[in-house]
């Protein structure tokens, strides 16, 4: 991307991500090379186990399988300093994003938090919280709706990209994404017009979308989004346009000014 003089450029220079099936960049575009679906079945064991009824799985709508990410319930509390009961309450998709964020900067050669100057943030995160969804909840009493108490914060799409700024010591404009399934895309234009417009010399962008609980399907209705067969068609003749409830992938990239570049080992656009 360049700006409307063609002067200045902006180039992505560290790359990392976290998809079903694939635990880097390298592997998620390995399996684009090679056409693996990163999709699971999931048997009629592994969905009663899951806590899915019985009757629900003899209903034809209702298909068996789901986009699974391994190891959501892992996060090193101690390397970020948190504590583990903040770390418990924390949504695992604002947990995925503060360590795919430190993978960004590792992957780009940068010394995270150490820049002299400003970097920003742009990310957003999947699903919904309200204080009126909760409110509604069976278990709402154990989820106390104070603003600002360590469930709030662990879990409101308001605070993903400030808490990346806070804990890694970034210091550019820090912003949440938010346009649906467009949200990664979006963040990526902001950041490159920050870059552009001299807001910050660096950016991160990305999104995370964790699906919980992971090892249960999903009902499809006639003419609905989701696929009716469990099997992601985009642009194809047999997509019906629909495709996967909330697949698990999170991609964050690493940008700076075409002036850099020259000194910059690239890493691959993909």
């Amino acid at each position: 991307m360049t700006g409307a003089n063609n002067s200045a450029g902006v180039a992505i220079v560290g790359i990392a991500c976290r998809f079903p099936g694939a635990a880097d960049h390298s592997a998620f575009w390995r399996n684009l090379c090679e056409g693996v679906e990163s999709i699971s079945e999931l048997s009629d064991q592994d969905l009663l186990s899951a806590g899915v009824p019985s009757e629900l799985l003899r209903n034809p709508s209702y298909v068996k399988a789901a986009s699974l990410l391994p190891d959501i319930d892992q996060f090193d509390a101690a390397f970020f300093e948190y504590s583990p009961e903040e770390a418990r309450l924390m949504d695992p998709q604002q947990r995925l994003l503060l360590e795919v964020a430190w993978e960004t900067f590792e992957d780009a050669g940068e010394a995270a938090g150490r820049s002299a100057k400003p970097i920003g943030v742009f990310t957003g995160v999947g699903g919904v919280v309200s204080s009126y969804l909760v409110d509604r909840l069976p278990f709402s009493a154990e989820l106390p709706g104070t603003t600002g108490n360590l469930t709030h914060l662990g879990n409101d799409k308001d605070f993903p990209s400030t808490r990346i700024s806070y804990k890694l010591n970034l210091t550019g404009p820090s912003i949440n994404v938010q346009t649906a399934c467009s949200t990664s895309l979006v963040a990526v234009h902001l950041a490159c017009h920050a870059i552009l417009a001299g807001e910050c010399d660096m950016a991160l962008a990305g999104a995370a979308a964790v699906r919980v609980p992971q090892h249960v399907g999903y009902r499809t209705v006639k003419g609905g989004i989701l696929s009716p067969d469990g099997h992601c068609r985009a642009f194809a003749v047999r997509s019906c346009s629909r495709s996967l409830p909330r697949p698990s992938p999170m991609a964050i990239t690493s940008t700076r000014s075409s002036e850099d570049r020259r000194s910059t080992t690239m890493a691959p656009t993909r």
